[in-house]
């Protein structure tokens, strides 16, 4: 039992790690001339944690740049650059994010890249709070039912990723699972 608690600790601190999204720019394409990026992004779901993976060859780089600079192409101002692929980004928090090449004019020509990257994480909305029992008013009166019907917290659920995404996870998910199963057979022993 004491390992089976011991081990609790590691489980609950990989977890979160394996839902992390390693997305390659472009897909099979890379970071290229010739791609559509928008098109690329439709469908996918970018989440804090998640990475930006840029594979490119020595005519291309990647410059982070403000939303004005990316709808104009201007690459004097970057915020980020790398010219070394692979450039891997980190997406820590959640916001729009933009990328260009600043090469060649790539930019004009449709190689730029906006990201929307959401919390990774949602808190559960908190439980109204607990109302007591109201006590019935003098002369005996039946207290009437409340006006208006309690109502459901809801959460905003983005749509499961894409197939590609869950091959990125490389097995990590199969870890996972056979460590929960590690987890609970330690309890069952212990």
């Amino acid at each position: 039992m004491a390992r089976a608690i011991a081990f609790l600790p590691f489980l609950l601190l990989i977890i979160p790690a394996a839902f992390a999204v390693d997305h390659t720019v472009g897909g099979n394409s890379g970071w290229t001339s010739g791609v559509v990026y928008t098109d690329w992004t439709s469908g996918l779901t970018f989440t804090t944690g998640d990475t930006l993976v840029f594979t490119y060859d020595a005519t291309h780089q990647v410059d982070e740049v403000s939303a004005a600079d990316y709808r104009s192409c201007n690459t004097a101002n970057p915020i980020n650059t790398d010219s070394s692929s692979p450039t891997t980004i980190s997406l820590t928090t959640a916001g729009t994010r933009y990328f260009i090449c600043p090469r060649s004019n790539h930019c004009a020509q449709g190689m730029k890249l906006a990201v929307t990257v959401t919390a990774g994480t949602t808190s559960p909305s908190p439980s109204p709070p607990s109302g007591t029992t109201p006590s019935p008013p003098s002369g005996g009166a039946t207290p009437s039912p409340p006006s208006q019907t309690p109502r459901t917290p809801t959460t905003n659920r983005s749509p499961p990723p894409p197939a590609s995404a869950a091959a990125t996870l490389g097995g990590r998910s199969n870890f996972i699972v056979g460590s929960f199963f590690v987890f609970v057979a330690g309890l069952m022993m212990g």
